[in-house]
């Protein structure tokens, strides 16, 4: 079934303006993700994500908006970027074991910046299968997909790096390429996103686009210079920037060189990670930005009608932040909001002036003119060496999950949301959809389990969703899935349904092999 075919739920409303046309919107949210915590005293806060929700809920987007809960991503789903061994460990450790692994603490990078807390490998299951699942909606029907949880841009094959552990981004991209033989990855995080570029660095079938602090600042890479390598020569373009940079500046850079990147590259997918630690004020960073001129970013990219992820990122003042993607959601419904903040469990983090926007300081920008105009002219340059949009050889597309049919709205829109609860998880409501879809003839059906079952031609398995390990099939068996507890749908007032994929090829799958570059991105 057609995701918009009833009731109003994931219709954007029309834009102001030449732009004035209507979105499917998708939005994932787990509600259990605000739980997690780095720890005592670490800046990375998911509960940012909890309230950005709230804000949601309150100024009435949820109901504009395709819900859907994430299924958590599993082991098999996680290596198709990352090493097995670097998955195994994270899915291993524990705050109570981490003394007795201390070698591999250090071989993985995961320590002081990256900790080990409590349920690390669930929250990285959770964000990854969000970020996964929004692609697999924008290949089946869906204009914008959303996941604030996502966006962890710095993480690498085989370690953690910047509060990053799984990158959730990369994976979202390999599930685009099953359908789109470009895809187009645009940062606008204070930070290179340096883990994305490094794993699509030699391919021209990814195209990423970093606007960043660069200089004495993490994670050191991004320089303008860095261009790619091999057949992706020229798919990478930096753009390194200083402190103070304002809403004016940034612009002059961000739309000439992203008109000039959709003219050239042609990509069939946008994914735009949307870090905020580049907002006026954030605990870390050190930009100048307020929340429209970030949120022009997205309204630009937006702009262009082509299928859009949006991610979350970086972002330590999380009041700013929750305002930021809130803000951010409206755009990407076509809705200007209030700039008067509608009560919400998180009030007080707001005060003293209660309002959506916050004024920029009076910080110097030390990006001058002639700087920017240098920066402007040698991307340009680098995409007038492309000549025309890469093709991709001809070949049997990568199979799918065809789209789940989601359930109905309920009839009366004014109970699709409860207010006095940012969310309302039905637990006793099975879902009764099932996922098919055609493997070299075959069709295939799971039903999720917690162990591995291997099975020969012909046989019939079942297993519970919820488990860790996938199952190993031969051509021409039948599987049969069935959702279980954890597979739960979220009723947030909008379209819901539960976000489920099946068995799905490795990146090699999609015509390349992902490698870092050989001149060496840290």
């Amino acid at each position: 079934m057609d995701p918009s075919s009833s009731g109003s739920g994931g219709n954007s409303l029309p834009s102001v303006g030449p732009d004035g046309q209507k979105r499917r919107v998708c939005y994932y949210y787990d509600p259990d993700v605000g739980n997690y915590y780095y720890g005592q005293g670490h800046p990375m806060k998911p509960h940012r994500i909890r309230m950005t929700h709230s804000l949601l809920a309150r100024y009435g987007l949820l109901n504009q908006m395709h819900v859907y809960r994430p299924s958590l991503a599993s082991q098999r789903d996680l290596c198709r970027f990352h090493a097995d061994d670097y998955i195994k460990f994270l899915r291993s450790v524990t705050p109570d074991t981490q003394q007795e692994q201390t070698r591999l603490l250090k071989r993985f990078n995961v320590g002081e910046d990256c900790p080990v807390f409590d349920g690390l490998y669930s929250f990285c299951q959770t964000y990854a299968g969000a970020s996964v699942g929004g692609a697999f909606r924008l290949n089946h029907g869906h204009d914008i997909a959303i996941n604030w949880s996502g966006g962890l841009h710095h993480a690498k094959k085989s370690e953690a790096s910047g509060y990053c552990y799984v990158n959730d981004i990369v994976l979202a991209i390999l599930e685009l390429l099953k359908y789109h033989e470009r895809v187009l990855y645009v940062d606008i995080d204070i930070h290179h996103g340096d883990g994305v570029e490094e794993a699509f660095y030699t391919t021209d079938r990814v195209m990423t686009v970093s606007f960043h602090k660069f200089g004495d600042y993490f994670p050191g890479t991004g320089d303008i210079r860095d261009i790619g390598h091999s057949k992706g020569k020229y798919y990478s373009l930096n753009a390194p920037l200083d402190d103070g940079i304002d809403d004016e500046s940034y612009q002059s850079l961000f739309k000439p060189i992203m008109s000039k990147v959709m003219e050239v590259f042609r990509p069939g997918a946008v994914v735009l990670q949307c870090g905020a630690d580049s907002l006026s004020g954030d605990r870390l960073g050190c930009f100048n930005l307020s929340i429209r001129g970030h949120a022009e970013c997205v309204r630009y990219m937006r702009s262009f009608n082509v299928p859009l992820l949006l991610l979350g990122g970086g972002g330590y003042t999380i009041r700013n932040v929750a305002r930021c993607w809130c803000y951010e959601t409206g755009v990407a419904l076509g809705q200007e909001l209030e700039d008067k903040m509608p009560a919400n469990e998180y009030y007080g983090y707001f005060a003293p002036y209660y309002t959506l926007h916050v004024t920029p300081s009076n910080m110097e920008n030390k990006n001058t003119r002639h700087q920017l105009d240098d920066i402007r002219s040698k991307l340009l340059d680098n995409l007038r060496k492309l000549q025309h949009a890469p093709s991709v050889q001809f070949q049997e597309r990568v199979p799918d999950t065809e789209v789940p049919d989601p359930d109905k709205d309920q009839d009366d829109p004014d109970e699709r949301h409860d207010p006095d609860s940012d969310t309302e998880v039905d637990d006793n409501k099975a879902v009764e959809a099932s996922a098919r879809r055609s493997i070299l003839g075959m069709k295939v059906k799971r039903e999720f389990g917690e162990n591995d079952t291997k099975v020969q031609v012909g046989m019939e398995v079942k297993r519970e969703f919820g488990g860790e390990n996938d199952t190993k099939v031969q051509v021409g068996m039948k599987v049969k899935r069935k959702f279980g507890e954890n597979d739960t749908k979220v009723q947030d007032g909008g379209r819901v349904a539960s976000e489920h994929r099946v068995l799905e090829p490795k990146a090699e799958d999609n015509g390349f092999s992902i490698q870092a570059p050989g001149n060496g991105c840290r």
